[in-house]
């Protein structure tokens, strides 16, 4: 039922999209996230929906709605190296409990940004950036699935 973990590297637009796609609705608390100036890295540790997992059938007999697998969350470290600045909008990076949920990460002229969810953003600027993904650890069960309203 548990995908492989994944491992992933983006270094264009088109690499971003599908990392995007698989940080959607992961929570990070702002404690866990860190710019590192000396070594031009923006680092970032968050809990992550698996959506790969989402809709595959459980093992056994299959009951009204009960045939979809639990959901599952799992650590995942965030990394985007080539960062020479990093902008804030839409919250305080004194408040480190505070928990902010990603809705895309999108490349834009000489940098990256990050979309969560309420309009907070974090502008990551660099020419040459690179983003690395990868799950840390056993994915744990979730009865919670993010819901994105119609609009």
């Amino acid at each position: 039922m548990t995908a492989m973990p994944i491992r992933l590297r983006a270094e264009d637009e088109e690499d971003l999209k599908i990392v995007s796609a698989c940080l959607q609705d992961a929570i990070v608390p702002i404690g866990d996230m860190g710019f590192l100036p000396d070594e031009q890295r923006f680092v970032l540790v968050v809990n992550r929906f698996k959506w790969e997992t989402a809709d595959q059938p459980r093992p056994g007999p299959a009951a009204d709605d009960d045939h979809l697998a639990p959901y599952e969350r799992t650590h995942c470290g965030v990394r985007v190296e080539g960062v020479s600045e990093v902008k804030v909008r839409g919250f305080d990076l004194k408040d480190r409990g505070q928990i902010l949920e990603i809705l895309s990460m999108e490349a834009v002229e000489g940098g990256v940004v990050l979309h969560f969810a309420g309009g907070a953003c974090i502008r990551l600027s660099g020419r040459s950036w690179r983003c690395f993904v990868e799950d840390i650890g056993e994915p744990w069960p979730t009865a919670c699935r993010p819901n994105h309203p119609v609009e």
